[in-house]
């Protein structure tokens, strides 16, 4: 069975990732491959893994070629900022987009199927916010506060140990908000 994963933001080969973002690594070479490591150790060859932005930032594009190939799964992009590095190999990936409309077949979803919007940056509404759809973005690199009341977080691997984290590991953080529909007890 395939499982499905969420990330952003790994910024391969980005020295200066560490010292921006607080990172706990010696190098940008230790930092790569540590993320390497946990991608795969969660991540099987045919999971599907969304990645929404920032992959790598490096004055070496062809290198980020190798990283890629390391990782396990069939990757999804959305485009973040800094996306110089990964567009040199396009190949690698399934599809490369701006924004995504995903719908994940889950019964205990409304309609059979929870519908998520995929987006580098945060928004404050997106497409059915008031129905339940949720909404996964990256960019801040864990420095927004999360809104107990919005459908949305940062799936950033600043934000979640360096792990892509799962559909499930989503729905669970998704079950913990409080957000109710907006219209409900209007008359």
């Amino acid at each position: 069975m395939q499982n499905i994963y969420f990330t952003s933001d790994h910024h391969f080969g980005h020295t200066n990732i560490l010292k921006y973002s607080n990172r706990p690594f010696k190098s940008a070479e230790e930092m790569d491959e540590e993320l390497i490591k946990r991608w795969n150790s969660k991540v099987q060859p045919n999971d599907i893994v969304y990645h929404l932005g920032d992959v790598a930032m490096t004055k070496n594009p062809e290198g980020i070629g190798d990283i890629l190939n390391r990782l396990n799964g069939k990757i999804y992009l959305i485009k973040g900022n800094h996306e110089h590095s990964a567009l040199k190999h396009k190949g690698r990936f399934e599809w490369i987009k701006d924004y995504h409309e995903l719908k994940v077949k889950d019964e205990e979803a409304p309609n059979g199927s929870q519908k998520i919007i995929l987006l580098h940056y945060a928004m404050k509404v997106w497409r059915s916010s008031f129905r339940g759809t949720w909404h996964l973005y990256g960019h801040s690199h864990g420095s927004l506060p999360d809104d107990p009341n919005s459908l949305s977080f940062d799936v950033g691997v600043d934000c979640h140990d360096y792990y892509p984290i799962s559909y499930e590991e989503v729905k669970a953080i998704m079950k913990q908000k409080t957000w109710t529909p907006p219209f409900e007890n209007r008359n």
